[in-house]
């Protein structure tokens, strides 16, 4: 049994089933006296804890006892008035002993004094601390929650530039939900207190005017007896379960108000208010004016200007005391001002959002934008080989309020537009959406499309329509961006780690192969090239091992690259494959071919293509109509060329379907299974 009761959740349940009790069973007066010295000391507990706390958001379970210790004591009223109505006529101990010693010693023999400084107490509680705690917590709850969006914008920042880790930044996001969850319910338990506060002044009201009749009439008790037995003990009642109220008042003041105070309040009280020596030395003046006016009490007034100055003293000399170590402590942390380099530093990624789309940061219908770019990073490190720089995200007012921009190294590479609260609808046909909305573009392929409300969802599934939330929407576009420019991102340092992280049994073949047959830069615009064209580099041991194959023959990039691709075959048949499994072609033409070798001019490896302008509006227009007749079968097809044509042919198409895949007979994997579509 008592095991049970000993378990947290279980004595929880006890604790208020008692509570109910209380309300509406007869305590006698023996239990109600322990049940009213319980209360008296949970309050000071209560109160020492919120001194002793560091942070508010250490005691988050405050509102919660504010709750069941306000039920406690409205239990504790109605006992208590039940006993002092039903046995006042027995005399003032009718109530319990503690009720009658509070009623005592606080009426000194006059009932009045005891009416006026309860009234006092309540009126205190009520309109000076709970009040003013209240305000405190509505204005903290109101303030937390707006600058929410930008406390998560700079956790998320750190995160992105490395300042902190995962974990670091679970944690913090988890202490910033607990503040704003902590003052929001300040905010509604203050109006516990403040009901309290009322609840008792009615309470007192009821008894004595009650007790009084009662006395009177049913009892025939002489009225100045009766009033003063059922006002001692009506005082004590309130006494005791008002002073417990206004302990567990100041407690929610000191908890409230003690937001940007680090430390216990007593040591950052005392560091903030005896930290300067000439306020201290004021306060020693002042009291030793006051006590040479005549009338005025010497020695109160004398000791506090001694204590005062002796503490400004004191404060003086130990401000005093280190001054060539606080110095050359001071000197490494000199710089005040930024330093000038730090402005040259480029974010490789950034998306800037207009106001209104700071609530993507946060969760957004369970799905938030930087979850979504964390798993974009991880998705195209998987799928081409390298990890992509981190995203800062940044508020921009410039913007459009739903507007939002990406930039690559500071410069814009796309921008567009979301709707918060809504839904971009899309036909996967290409036809344009037909539901009421906002008709737009896709901003990462230019389609048509639409932003429907939510409740046009199900409407829009039926209909076979793709639906993308916001986030999706600027994360697809951010997708196609990186993909774009995944070249360039890749700097010298990041092949360095590329080359740095490769197993043990390659790192030889990396020494073998590094400064000796080529250079870092030379892989790296190996691989930059490859990335351009969507090629994963992955397989960084098989590229490497081209390298070495064919740096000792050439040092051309494009011949380097051509030499890469031939090792990556299977990688890039499987690539490229159809849904059937085979990989579906466009063969080049002999005349095509032929026209192509012969335009190449130029000594040595050094070749460029000169082939004159209405021939390559010929061919630009016969790629186009073929790769659209493929498209229109259902085909992605791949481009096939000879070895010695395929740089080239590539150059021409990148600028007008950079899309397309442009592959030579050499990269055909001996085991892949070819689909021929067309030719052009």
């Amino acid at each position: 049994m008592w095991g049970w009761v000993a378990r947290g959740e279980v004595g929880l349940a006890v604790g208020v089933v008692g509570i109910i009790v209380l309300l509406i069973l007869p305590v006698p007066a023996f239990l109600l006296d322990l049940l009213l010295a319980l209360s008296i000391t949970s309050a000071v507990l209560i109160l020492m804890t919120s001194l002793m706390i560091k942070k508010p958001v250490e005691f988050t379970a405050f509102p919660t006892v504010l709750l069941v210790t306000t039920l406690f004591r409205l239990g504790l009223d109605i006992a208590s008035t039940r006993l002092i109505l039903g046995h006042g006529h027995e005399g003032d101990e009718g109530a319990g002993h503690i009720i009658r010693a509070f009623g005592q010693l606080m009426m000194q023999g006059n009932y009045v004094i005891g009416v006026i400084v309860f009234a006092i107490l309540v009126i205190v509680n009520f309109v000076v601390i709970t009040k003013g705690s209240g305000r405190i917590a509505e204005v903290a709850a109101r303030f937390t929650l707006d600058a929410m969006p930008g406390k998560q914008m700079a956790i998320d920042a750190d995160l992105s530039a490395g300042l902190i880790d995962q974990d670091g930044a679970k944690a913090r996001r988890k202490e910033l939900e607990l503040e704003s969850t902590f003052f929001g319910s300040m905010d509604g338990a203050s109006k516990f207190v403040r009901g309290d506060a009322i609840a008792g002044l009615i309470i007192v009201a009821i008894n004595i005017v009650g007790g009084i009749l009662i006395g009177v009439v049913q009892h025939k008790i002489p009225i100045g007896q009766a009033a003063s037995t059922y006002t001692i003990m009506t005082i004590g009642e309130g006494l005791v379960s008002q002073i417990p109220a206004l302990i567990i008042s100041i407690a929610a003041g000191f908890l409230v108000s003690k937001a940007g105070v680090e430390g216990a309040a007593d040591k950052a009280l005392m560091k903030q208010l005896g930290m300067n020596p000439v306020s201290l030395g004021m306060v020693s003046a002042a009291a030793g004016v006051i006590a040479l006016v005549p009338g005025m009490p010497i020695l109160p007034f004398a000791a506090i200007s001694i204590g005062a100055g002796s503490l400004s003293w004191r404060a003086s000399q130990k401000a005093k005391e280190p001054p060539q170590v606080e110095a050359a402590a001071a000197a490494p942390a000199e710089p005040a001002e930024e330093p000038i380099a730090t402005a040259l530093v480029i974010d490789d990624v950034k998306i800037e959002l207009g106001y209104s789309l700071l609530a993507l940061i946060n969760d957004l219908e369970g799905r938030r934008l930087t979850d979504q770019i964390k798993a974009l990073r991880r998705t195209l490190a998987t799928e081409y080989g390298f990890v992509m720089p981190p995203v800062r995200i940044l508020d921009n007012m410039r913007l459009p309020t739903n507007g939002y921009a990406i930039r690559i190294k500071e410069m814009e590479a796309g921008t567009g537009e979301v709707r918060l609260q809504h839904l971009m609808a899309m036909d996967p046909r290409g036809g344009q959406v037909d539901l009421p909305g906002e008709h737009v573009r896709e901003p990462a392929f230019g389609l048509p499309a639409t932003w429907i409300v939510d409740s046009l969802r199900d409407e829009a599934t039926f209909r076979g329509y793709t639906i993308v939330d916001p986030a999706t929407v600027l994360t697809t576009h951010l997708t196609e961006i990186l993909k774009e420019n995944m070249a360039d991102l890749l700097s010298y340092a990041e092949v360095q780690k590329l080359l740095k992280d490769l197993p043990g049994e390659q790192k030889k073949l990396v020494e073998d192969l590094i400064p000796s047959v080529c250079t870092a830069t030379t892989v790296q615009r190996v691989l930059q090239a490859l990335l351009k064209e969507r090629v994963s580099i992955r397989d960084l041991g098989a590229i490497l091992e081209g390298l070495a194959e064919a740096a000792p023959h050439t040092t051309s990039i494009t011949n380097l690259v051509e030499a890469v691709r031939t090792r990556l075959a299977r990688q890039l048949c499987w690539a490229n494959r159809g849904e059937d499994g085979a990989l579906p072609i466009v063969t080049l033409s002999g005349e095509w071919e032929m026209a192509f070798a012969e335009a190449l001019i130029g000594p040595g490896e050094e070749k460029q293509l000169a082939l004159a302008p209405s021939r390559l509006q010929e061919f630009i227009r016969a790629v186009r109509e073929t790769f659209e007749r493929a498209a229109l079968a259902g085909d992605a097809a791949v481009l096939l060329t000879s070895p010695q044509v395929r740089p080239y042919v590539r150059s021409i198409i990148e600028r007008f379907r950079g899309q397309t895949v442009v592959m030579s007979q050499n990269e055909v994997h001996p085991k892949a299974r070819l689909k021929t579509v067309g030719m052009v």
